[in-house]
């Protein structure tokens, strides 16, 4: 393993926010694996959901996580690679799994753009949904849990801060 800090969560989590700021506060480098595949893909998010279906996205998300390799890096993740049982160890090899744990209520609240954002989920199922279905994905695959719910963002990565520190 090496010293990767790598950000899971729901979308809206706060994974790209903080992760950039933890990056600069750490000395590390900054990877967000949403634009690595828009640029990989050469499509944003949304279109490649709406051009190749979601069973594509999901192949080509878990392709560009298994070609992560780096080093001092925070990664910041997208709320689907949870999907990928082979990009999630891969991540795992990587370094830390952190989970940004944040309620249901708390996303609603941030997420205003939910049709543009380039959410995975099937047509017809609620963002309520996707949440009560990935909740257990990123409980079950971080190596600590972080319950960030009415955290500014300097809250937030001082607990991160602190878990890496003891680790």
């Amino acid at each position: 393993m090496t010293d990767n800090v790598i950000l899971i969560g729901m979308p809206g989590a706060g994974t790209s926010t903080v992760g950039v700021l933890l990056a600069k506060q750490l000395g590390f480098d900054f990877i967000d694996t949403d634009l690595l595949l828009q640029r990989q893909e050469r499509l944003r998010l949304q279109q490649l959901i709406t051009l190749k279906g979601l069973d594509n996205f999901r192949k080509a998300e878990e392709q560009m996580l298994l070609s992560l390799n780096c080093e001092s890096t925070v990664i910041a993740t997208g709320g689907s690679v949870i999907y990928s049982e082979s990009g999630m160890a891969h991540l795992k090899n990587l370094g830390q799994r952190i989970y940004l744990n944040i309620s249901l209520a708390q996303l609603t609240d941030r997420i205003a753009d939910m049709g543009d954002r380039g959410i995975l989920m099937p047509v017809g199922q609620s963002f309520a949904d996707l949440y009560d279905e990935r909740t257990p994905f990123y409980r079950g695959y971080a190596d600590v849990d972080i319950q960030i719910d009415g955290l500014g963002v300097e809250e937030v990565l001082q607990k991160i801060e602190n878990y890496v520190q003891k680790s």
